[in-house]
């Protein structure tokens, strides 16, 4: 894989409300725009790996990546053989993202006993790397660990290639740089909605933050950012606008060059659409284009 594309800023979105054909044609788009590469994620909808053999498919240069497949799910050599045969088919343009998830939507979901998840990851990785592959020769794609606090952030440094953050800010981006080192990975998240409209952009936060605030690990992760509880659980307008950048393009490409700034390799903007939920925001997309 050319890391060098990393450097442009990419996507990250959900595509399980669209049909085979129109997330085709959505990736399509997303490279025609010029963005570097496009995040889906493991929920319980679309397999990923299928998911992502058909947004290969209709592209060419676009990479594509996980954000994130869940371990708890798969065995690591399944990880592995999946990600091998995804980097065969689509001329090494994948990048798998693997996390812990969370404990409600592991163990509360599945049933599947949620523990120890850093020595796990630590356990899955060194499996991965041991796993045998028959097929053609192929290299095994770049793998990032989704992590917020230091424990993880040093476990991705050490045995893989980086990390993948999800709503964080640019202080964070520049802490995890720190502990990640020059040389890792580091590919973070930004949720943004474009509006100049505060009321508009703070509902669309708060609606975006009701979805993930009752999970612990991003609850713990913001307070390690020096938000209170009390300012996450009432969706109090600073932490609001430091998780989530509103704005015309101009104010939200400032937070995306904040990141590039604090550290980080690639960014990938999730576009809230203003005025619709589960809906693309075109306007957004072409307005922050690297190619615009």
């Amino acid at each position: 894989m050319d890391l060098q594309q990393l450097q442009t800023t990419g996507v990250w979105s959900f595509t399980e409300g669209m049909s085979p054909a129109e997330s085709a044609e959505f990736a399509a788009g997303i490279e025609r725009l010029g963005y570097s590469a496009l995040w889906v994620p493991d929920a319980r909808g679309r397999d990923p790996f299928v998911n992502c053999a058909t947004l290969l498919e209709a592209t060419t240069k676009l990479i594509v990546a996980t954000g994130i497949a869940n371990i708890w799910v798969r065995h690591p050599s399944a990880m592995a053989q999946g990600a091998l045969s995804l980097a065969e088919k689509s001329g090494d343009r994948f990048l798998l993202g693997i996390g812990v998830s969370h404990k409600p939507s592991v163990q509360g979901a599945t049933g599947i006993p949620f523990t120890k998840p850093l020595e796990t990851m630590g356990n899955y990785l060194d499996t991965m790397a041991d796993s045998v592959w028959r097929g053609p020769e192929t290299a095994m794609p770049p793998v990032v660990v989704a992590a917020l606090g230091p424990k993880m952030l040093k476990l991705s440094a050490e045995k893989s290639a980086g990390a993948h953050p999800y709503w964080t800010t640019p202080e964070h981006t520049a802490q995890a740089r720190e502990i990640l080192g020059p040389d890792a990975l580091l590919c973070v998240e930004q949720k943004v909605c474009m509006t100049t409209d505060a009321e508009v952009g703070r509902a669309k936060g708060a609606e975006q933050l009701a979805i993930y605030s009752p999970l612990p690990n991003y609850r713990n992760s913001w307070k390690r950012m020096g938000f209170t509880e009390e300012q996450i659980a009432s969706n109090d307008p600073a932490f609001v606008d430091a998780v989530m950048a509103w704005g015309d393009a101009e104010t939200i490409q400032a937070r995306i060059d904040a990141h590039y700034a604090a550290g980080a390799t690639h960014v990938c903007v999730q576009p809230v659409h203003p005025t619709a939920s589960g809906t693309v925001d075109w306007d957004a997309l072409e307005a922050l284009a690297p190619a615009g």
